[in-house]
């Protein structure tokens, strides 16, 4: 059990941008974590054991959850082409050791530590080495030590010569091979499962590999039928039209990414009867494919091919995205961090780029980071927003992201699940944040 809290004087953004600031407000939390009553101060019976923390004016809302990450890495710039001997000779001799394994748990739970201390009190790990996510989130789990809610794939699915495989991905190449796979994974304790439908930027060889077609309807339709009937969901990476179309029909619950999509694909993305929840919703990565897009190669390191890939890739994925708002489809929220330039700590700049780039407001941002997030991933009822009887998942901000989203950038507290983080420290690199301050 955790302390009970009682946050006076706090202004609520709920998560709901339907529902409007409410000001001067007190929340309750108690011992176990969970939120027991909202509303003014003097209308409650506040017990004499709660702990009072006043606020003193400053907005709560709940904490921010990132549909897609990556805990392997924490954003600083790194090389994107090696050649296959030394990736192969790497993995076997460094990262596949005992040595190896400890390192990089190390390191994905320092990143873990600095998305929760920025804000993040959910994160969904779509692909990591050895299950390693799944140790962490149950090190978490049992209370080990204060971590953020954790949602985890382990390795990805992918085919010979596919996104990820054969380090990060277990390789299967028909329907009973891509089935055999998700038992594989299920048998290690993940929480869904990832697929690569189509090839991707960071391993791209050519221009257009990226987008370039690996999976077929009846190996996405396998997976999505292993993984569905034991209610597990399905993400895919796709960053083709074609992909997108052929993921859809498989059934998958997220498309990670995305592309220019046509009548077809949008029919299909707002009713999806092979989906677990008869739609697909779209988790746009902005910021992962802008700085390699738009930057100077002198400056990203990238090769002209990586450039261009993602050039193609961020132009199709910002057209879905606009017809997403246009057309009604759920879209939700992830940054995947890890990448070169995408740290654990900065996603307001996600929020910030659909601000900038698709017109949307910044109540409409917040509510997808939370209550929308909480609904694709299927954790809508103990988290994504503030209401009686979640967990008190919940950032205290100086200043309101209402009215300028990069108050997320300085979070005062952090509670998840009822643990209080009075003081939030984050290790910031600042090469990246220079350099992506300066863009805009």
């Amino acid at each position: 059990m955790t302390k009970a809290y009682a946050l006076t004087n706090g202004n609520i953004i709920h998560g709901d941008q339907h529902q409007g600031l409410a000001k001067n407000m007190t929340i309750l939390v108690d011992e176990h974590g969970r939120i027991q009553q909202i509303g003014k101060e003097h209308e409650m019976d506040i017990p004499a054991h709660y702990e009072m923390i006043d606020l003193a004016g400053k907005y709560v809302m709940p904490g921010l959850i990132n549909a897609h990450v990556h805990l392997f890495a924490d954003g600083k710039p790194f090389t994107l082409s090696a050649s296959e001997g030394m990736l192969q000779f790497a993995y076997n001799h460094i990262l596949n050791t005992k040595f190896g394994k400890n390192v990089l748990i190390k390191r994905m739970k320092r990143n873990a530590l600095t998305a929760l201390h920025a804000g993040v009190t959910t994160m969904r790990s779509v692909g990591e080495f050895f299950y390693t996510d799944v140790a962490l989130r149950d090190e978490i789990n049992a209370n080990t030590f204060v971590g953020p809610n954790l949602l985890v794939s382990g390795f990805f699915l992918s085919v010979t010569g596919g996104h990820g495989a054969p380090y990060l991905a277990l390789v299967g190449d028909s329907p009973w091979e891509a089935r055999k796979n998700v038992r594989l994974n299920v048998k290690h304790g993940v929480d869904l499962i990832k697929i690569c439908v189509t090839g991707g930027v960071t391993d791209a060889k050519m221009v257009g590999e990226a987008g370039r077609l690996q999976m077929t309807v009846d190996e996405v339709a396998a997976i999505c039928d292993e993984a569905h009937k034991i209610g597990l969901r399905v993400a895919a990476h796709v960053e083709s039209t074609e992909g997108v179309r052929v993921a859809l029909k498989g059934g998958v619950d997220t498309i990670e990414h995305g592309a220019e999509m046509d009548d077809e694909i949008i029919g299909l993305y707002k009713n999806n009867p092979n989906a677990l929840n008869g739609y697909t919703a779209l988790i746009p990565t902005l910021q992962a494919a802008y700085p390699s897009a738009s930057l100077d190669t002198s400056v990203t390191k990238v090769s002209a091919t990586v450039k261009e890939n993602s050039r193609l890739v961020y132009t199709s994925m910002l057209k879905s995205v606009h017809q997403a708002i246009e057309h009604g489809i759920t879209m939700g929220v992830g940054t995947d961090a890890a990448m070169p330039f995408v740290t654990h700590y900065d996603m307001w700049r996600e929020l910030d780029h659909y601000m900038r780039q698709a017109g949307l407001s910044t109540a409409q941002v917040i509510e997808m980071a939370t209550r929308t997030n909480a609904n694709i991933l299927g954790v809508d009822e103990f988290t994504g927003t503030l209401e009686v009887g979640k967990n008190a998942d919940l950032i205290v901000l100086e200043h309101n992201p209402l009215e300028r989203i990069e108050a997320l950038s300085d979070v005062n507290m952090v509670m998840v699940n009822g643990n209080l983080i009075p003081t939030p420290s984050v290790t910031r690199i600042p090469e990246v944040d220079q350099l992506l301050n300066s863009v805009w």
